[in-house]
Formats: structure tokens, sequence, C-alpha cells
């Protein structure tokens, strides 16, 4: 291949940057620089999903017009949405943050809204971008979390399908095809060993990190980690001549530490971290009491959540897991920004049946120190460890010196003096979290049938709310859990 022959584009990309706002300006200076050793016609800047995370102040308190602002201004040519984006945020949100205030396009192939093949201006099926006289076909999916899409007005496509029909619409019109995923690392790798035609693949969602691509067939297939600590740098040489095209690619991560932060995005940072300073310390709630808020047996503070999940979705019990709360509250105002704090999980409320019997199991799992010191990760958990089960709805009596998964006596269902014996063929209506039917935490909770799901309600929202009624506050202090002599 001479050297008049061939044509470079390098591609930089992120992914799963999830507001860590202390990286991005120097992943701005690690891109500038990158671009600038190319020149600017010859490089692209990607976003692969998840830049956004509702538990970090500056994100929250601007409802992520701060990751908006950040993306300009380093300069992203285009992004594609992760579930912390599409499921955290509705769709009047994301109108105005991607429809208004950003300056590059979306590609979004399998996230039309409903009644239109390619969704509102913000949204594309695809992107063209023309660069070094090369043009570039990118093409956006996300994770098919299709009962929580559809739940807040999104017509989810399934995504394997959708790559495969954009590949065969793009390939002979284009002359570098880049799929950005937000899908993990396994379906990457399916993708591309399925589907014919695609030159790159920059993925997300699952925080892989590949120091240098994967090669599949004719694909390279990419991951730059988690929270901004890395950019990835592919440089791409094509040739296109009478025989058609050829493309020579490598990859490879650069760690943003140690490298200069660039001063205007740290100045735009504080700007945004003032506004959401302000809007968060808003109080939200005066309490008259202390709550507290404990990881390995019943707090009120537990209790007041249990009681928001059973009333807000017309349950008769309600189950949370401890490890929610990662703190309690004081007597005094209670502002957004503290609930942010001690609740910051961008977890759902749900109703499901349970039987007596997966109740019980549950409860006696909740005694046991490897359940309630168990360390989880993912699923919009934003904790530390799992907790013991906060509930309402339900009295138990348990003998703590009891051998495992036999510690509990009797169980209770119902309000006090309605109250009647938990029974094991039984169903009850139990109003609890989305994590646990992913089949993590509690298992006998995943076993659930009829699950509906309440977005875009966070559990924070449910807190509030409780906290704002004295005598769901003043209840909290009834115990749940009782403990008796053998």
């Amino acid at each position: 291949m001479n050297e008049s022959d061939t044509i470079r584009l390098r591609v930089l990309h992120t992914n799963d940057i999830h507001s860590r706002f202390g990286h991005m300006p120097r992943i701005a200076s690690v891109i500038r620089t990158m671009r600038a050793e190319t020149g600017e016609d010859c490089a692209i800047v990607l976003d692969i999903g998840d830049h956004m995370d509702r538990m970090f102040p500056e994100t929250e308190g601007t409802d992520g017009a701060a990751n908006i602002g950040v993306l300009n201004a380093t300069g992203y040519d285009a992004v594609t949405l992760g579930n912390n984006e599409g499921l955290t945020y509705g769709i009047e949100t994301l109108n105005r943050l991607y429809g208004r205030l950003a300056r590059f396009p979306v590609a979004a192939g399998n996230l039309p809204l409903p009644r239109t093949e390619a969704g509102e201006a913000w949204t594309k099926p695809y992107v063209l971008l023309e660069r070094n006289g090369l043009k570039i076909g990118l093409i956006g999916v996300t994770a098919y979390f299709h009962q929580f899409y559809r739940l807040l007005g999104w017509d989810i496509r399934e995504p394997f399908d959708t790559v495969a029909r954009l590949v065969s619409l793009l390939r002979p019109q284009t002359d570098v095809l880049i799929v950005m995923s937000h899908l993990g690392l396994r379906a990457d790798e399916r993708l591309a060993a399925d589907i014919a035609g695609i030159d790159l693949i920059l993925g997300g969602h699952t925080h892989h990190v590949l120091e240098e691509p994967l090669r599949i067939g004719d694909t390279l297939v990419c991951a730059a980690g988690k929270f901004g600590q890395y950019v990835g740098v592919v440089d791409l040489e094509i040739r296109k001549d009478a025989s058609g095209r050829s493309i020579r690619g490598e990859g490879r991560l650069i760690p943003v530490e140690g490298w200069p932060a660039a001063p205007d995005i740290e100045a735009l940072i504080a700007g945004y971290a003032e506004t959401a300073r302000i809007r968060l310390e808003r109080e939200t709630v005066r309490l008259h009491d202390d709550l507290e808020a404990r990881i390995d047996r019943e707090s009120r503070l537990g209790n007041v959540l249990a009681a928001g999940l059973r009333k807000r979705t017309g349950a008769q019990i309600g189950l949370v897991n401890a490890g929610q709360l990662l703190g309690g509250l004081s007597r005094g105002p209670v502002t957004a920004g503290t609930l942010l704090k001690i609740c910051p999980s961008p977890i759902n409320p749900c109703r499901m049946e349970l039987t007596g019997a997966q109740l019980l199991a549950a409860l006696e799992q909740s005694l046991l120190p490897e359940y309630i010191d168990k360390p989880l990760y993912g699923f919009g958990f934003r904790g530390k460890v799992l907790g013991t089960l906060c509930v309402d709805g339900l009295r138990i009596e348990y003998d703590a010196a009891g051998p495992p998964l036999g510690k509990i006596r009797r169980v209770w269902v119902g309000p006090e003096g309605r109250q009647r014996k938990l029974e094991p063929q039984e169903i009850y209506t139990v109003g609890t979290i989305d994590m646990f039917t992913f089949g993590i935490g509690y298992l006998p909770i995943a076993e659930g049938t009829g699950v509906e799901y309440l977005l875009p309600d966070f559990l924070r929202d449910v807190l509030q709310e409780e906290l704002a009624d004295p005598e769901a506050v003043a209840a909290s202090a009834a115990p749940r859990w009782l403990a008796i002599a053998p």
C-alpha cells in the first residue's frame, strides 16, 4: 500500500463515564491532543452511552444539562444513549437535552419513538459523517430493556435485527462503518461474528477494558472501561482503488490520569456544580425526629421506605433491602441533596405477587450475615452491600439463636388489628424494587409473578413522599421484627 493511496482516520471514543466529572477535564485534554495530532478533518469523537448518572449532584441538580454542556465543549461528533440516559429520564427531559441543548447528533437505531420510524429529530437511526474524503456511517444501539423503555413511551426494537438491517443499508454507501454499541461485550462479539460488513464496534455497558481491540473476522471490537479512566483511540488506514477498499486498524487505550485538566472544562463544570448546589439545597421536608438507617436490622428510615413502596404500589406488603439507604436523617430540614446522598440509586418501585413460602424464604435469608453483608454491583445499585430486608405490612416473630433458615417462628400479614397468619400457599401482593426482579439479592423475590414496574419514580421520590406524611413517620417507630425467646 503506497502512502499516497492511504487515507487515515482517527476514532476517539469514551463510554460509561457515569458522571465522573472529575475525569472530564482530563478527557477533554486527551481528546483535543489526539485530535490535533491528526488534524481536525481526520478524526471523530464518539461517546457510547451512560455518560450520565443521576447519583451525582452535577447531573441530578441540572437534569443532565451539565453532561450535555461538557460533551458540547469537548467536541463530541456523535453519541448513542445508554440505559442511564434512556431509562432514568423521561422523553420530555431527553427532548430538551438532546433536541435543544446538544450540538451533536444521537445515533439510536433501536430507539424510535412510537408511531415514527426515525424517532424525533434528535434521535437518528444512523448518522453519516464525512472526514478526509471518507464517508463514515455510525449505527447506534442500546441494551434491550424493552419492558422499561416501553413504559416510558419508547418503541424500542431488537438490537441485532436493527444492526443487520442498517448495515445492509449503509455498507454500499460508506467507506467506514462503525457500530456504537451500548449492548455489552458478549453482544459485541456476536455482532462481529454474525453480521458481515462492520469495520469497527465501539462498545459499552459492561465496562470491559480492552487495551487492544479484539479482531473478529474483519471487525475490530473496542471498549474503554468505565468512569472515564480511559480514552479509546483507533487509528484506521483506508485504501480505495479499482479493486475495492481495504482497512487496517490499530487501537489502544490512553489512561487519563496524569494528563492536565482543560481549564475551560473545569470552569464549565464548576458553574454547573454551583447551579446544582443551589437547586439541591431546597428543603423538601422537615422532620421532628431522628430517623436512623441500619444495614443489619430494621430501622425507622428503612421502615419508612418499605411503607412508601407498599403504598405507592397499592400492595399488601412492602419489601426493600436496607442497603439502598446509605445513611439516616437528623431532625430538622431535609434537602433534595440529602435525599440524593443517602438514596442515590436509579432504582424503580415495582409490584408483584409472591407466595407465602417465597416471602418466608426471603425473610429467613435476610437474617443471615452472608446476605446482609453481601457486596452488590450493577443493576442500578449504588450502595455497597445488600443489607437485611426492611418490611411493612408484616409482623415477624423470630428466634435470633435459631438455626440458619429456621429462625422465624410466625409471620403475620396486614394492619394492626386485622392481621392474619402468613400462609405458604397463599398469594400476596408486594411492593418492592426492580433490582430484585433481575435475580440479584434475595432470589426468592425474583420468582414473583405479574410484575409491574412503576417508572420513572426513583426510591428517593418514594422516600420524600412518605417523609412528608407525619403519621407515616410516626408509624415507622412500630417494630416489624420481634425477637422472641427460644
